[in-house]
């Protein structure tokens, strides 16, 4: 699934392909993957919540589109640029049979493919976009929320491993994988450790990681061990500058000098320096 700095990086690159341009037709090919009744107008800007894009058009209605596991923004014009699970879809000819809609331009094609039809495209009208209950749902993302907030979270799950709870989008929003590995390393939280354990201090450092992983991520273009590239095709290139642990198991810590180990935590890949995160 693609993490925030992801979604942030394709939203980015999409704004100067379809914003002011007008959406002419939509043809659904695969009914699962649209969710309410085609509708036309102007793009009138793009928005991202957590790891959810909001095209706004303006006839006051929105397109919410989640990628989930396999899906792909694929805008086909003068150019081609291609964000999301990366396949010889970029270079093929479409549609093709993993597209599931197709999003009409007056100026170009935006194809939503997704090999295991779990994402989806959902018309909901503008001024109720917010009030949608995946959205609602979403907690603040890092650079939004305040120490005492995220500390008083922890404590309501003080039994539980600290990595499996910032992983949950009603803790903290925009959390995954490989960015909850890199923020609890920063942080020298070890990803066992139970939530009722970690202070006050620790928890405002660990927010503190996490906005500074997570944004140069974004600089960078987003992780190429993700399945995520940027909208012009390209891979970011964050896990080869600044990633500290993730996918570097049997590689030296860079603080210490330990060699950095990969566990199963809440039953996800985990890496982590044991002489660093006590």
């Amino acid at each position: 699934m693609p993490e925030l700095p992801e979604v942030e990086t394709i939203k980015r690159g999409l704004l100067k392909f379809i914003v002011k341009k007008k959406l002419v037709s939509t043809e659904i090919l695969c009914e699962k993957s649209f969710i309410g009744e085609p509708v036309k107008g102007v793009v009138s800007g793009i928005r991202r919540f957590g790891k959810a894009l909001v095209i706004d058009l303006d006839c006051n209605k929105s397109l919410m589109i989640h990628l989930r596991m396999t899906g792909q923004l694929i805008h086909d014009g003068k150019e081609r640029y291609a964000g999301g699970h990366p396949s010889e879809n970029f270079v093929s000819k479409l549609p093709n049979k993993q597209t599931r809609v197709v999003l009409e331009f007056e100026d170009g094609t935006l194809f939503f493919n997704d090999q295991r039809k779990f994402g989806f495209i959902k018309v909901l009208s503008t001024a109720e976009v917010e009030k949608d209950s995946f959205i609602r749902g979403l907690a603040k993302e890092p650079w939004a929320m305040k120490t005492e907030e995220l500390y008083e979270k922890l404590q309501r799950h003080k039994n539980s491993c600290i990595k499996a709870t910032i992983l949950d989008q009603k803790v903290v929003c925009g959390l995954g994988n490989i960015y909850a590995d890199e923020a609890l390393f920063a942080s020298g939280i070890h990803p066992e450790r139970k939530c009722g354990e970690v202070s006050l201090k620790e928890t405002e450092q660990l927010l503190k990681a996490a906005r500074e992983v997570m944004n140069k991520s974004i600089e960078s273009g987003g992780s190429t061990m993700a399945t995520y590239v940027k909208a012009d095709g390209t891979k970011g290139d964050y896990l080869e500058l600044f990633a500290q642990v993730f996918h570097r198991e049997g590689q030296p810590c860079a603080k210490c000098g330990n060699k950095i180990s990969k566990i199963r935590v809440a039953g996800r890949g985990t890496h982590v320096c044991e002489r660093c995160q006590k």
